[in-house]
């Protein structure tokens, strides 16, 4: 038994989940996480954790302190940030990309979330970090490469 004056959450508050629970909510988490760009249901991840959906819910939310979906969509908001900030598709792709099927509900989701649309995140993103296009590749004649002493290969 700890001493009494030694204040911790569990000892306040009681354990919220045994470990096993946890080990079980955390896979389930991982999942969700890992299986973003597909449409996932709360029975898929209420499976993966051995538990009933409504059971599932309950503890997922008393755990993270966040609902299921809740986690699903900042993860997803997070990863569409990352794909924005390298400019490596465009915001359709990226929408397509992280399990949204349209991006009007996209938009409208990360608008809420950052505060800006996507496109206007890109925008000043780049103001701040001015990231230089790249050069579009240009060939090289063999006959310059020759004359110049070069191999051209």
């Amino acid at each position: 038994m700890p001493h009494p004056l030694i204040y911790t959450a569990p000892h306040r508050l009681g354990p919220v989940a045994n470990d096993e629970i946890f080990r079980r909510l955390c896979r389930s988490r991982d999942y969700l996480a890992a299986n973003l760009d597909q449409p996932l249901r709360l029975a898929d991840a209420a499976r993966e954790a051995y538990l009933s959906q409504f059971h599932y819910h309950r503890l997922f939310t008393q755990t993270f302190g966040e609902t299921p979906l809740e986690f699903l969509t900042r993860v997803r908001i997070d990863r569409a940030k990352e794909m924005l900030v390298r400019d490596i598709a465009p915001i359709t792709e990226i929408c397509l990309a992280i399990g949204y099927e349209s991006l009007g509900s996209f938009s409208t989701k990360f608008r809420r979330a950052v505060g800006y649309s996507p496109k206007e995140f890109q925008q000043r993103l780049h103001k701040i970090f001015a990231v230089p296009k790249r050069m579009p590749f240009r060939p090289i004649p063999a006959c310059f490469l020759l004359h110049n002493g070069e191999r051209p290969f």
